[in-house]
C-alpha cells in the first residue's frame, strides 16, 4: 500500500557509457559512495529492457532533489556513448519498457506529470521553460516530453 501522495515520475540515466554494463547494485554501490542509504531510485532498466524494482515506491526516493516526496523515480542503464558523451543511447527493449512501465505508473497514479531530470533544473530566465542553456545536467539524455 503507497500513502505517498505521488505527481511526477521523473525519468533519469545512470550517465554511464552504452559500451559498459552496469546492474542495480553498481547504482546502489555509487549512491552509497555519496551517502544514501540505499540505491536513490524506485525502478532501473537494463539495456535488455529488464526493469528491476529498487527502492520500494512506498519509500521517498533519492534521485531529483527538491522533488522527491512525491515523486518516483526511474533511471534506465546507459545515456553516454562510447567517447562518454551525453547521447540517447536506449535499446529498443530499454524504450518499449519505459513505456510500459510509465503507462503503468501513470495507471497507478493518475494525474502524474512525466518529466526528465534536466527539466527540473532552474528557469533562470523565468518564461516557464527551461531551456537547453538553463540544464544543469543533459540526464535523461531524450527529450521526455516528446514521448510522454
Amino acid at each position: 500500500m503507497n500513502d505517498r501522495e505521488i505527481n511526477l515520475i521523473v525519468i533519469h540515466c545512470s550517465a554511464t557509457r552504452a559500451d559498459r554494463d552496469v546492474t542495480a547494485q553498481d547504482i546502489d554501490a555509487f549512491h552509497r559512495v555519496r551517502g544514501f542509504s540505499s540505491w536513490g531510485y524506485h525502478f532501473y532498466i537494463r539495456k535488455s529492457g529488464m526493469v528491476e524494482p529498487m527502492r520500494p515506491v512506498s519509500e521517498v526516493g533519492a534521485h531529483a532533489r527538491g522533488f522527491n516526496a512525491k515523486s518516483i523515480g526511474i533511471c534506465y542503464e546507459g545515456g553516454l556513448d562510447e567517447n562518454g558523451q551525453p547521447q540517447d543511447t536506449r535499446t529498443s527493449a530499454q524504450k518499449a519498457a519505459l513505456q510500459k512501465l510509465v503507462r503503468d505508473l501513470l495507471a497507478q497514479h493518475p494525474g502524474c506529470k512525466v518529466v526528465g531530470h534536466r527539466d527540473l533544473s532552474p528557469d533562470l530566465n523565468g518564461n516557464g521553460a527551461v531551456d537547453k542553456w538553463e540544464r544543469t545536467k543533459e540526464c535523461p539524455c531524450f527529450e521526455v516530453k516528446e514521448e510522454f
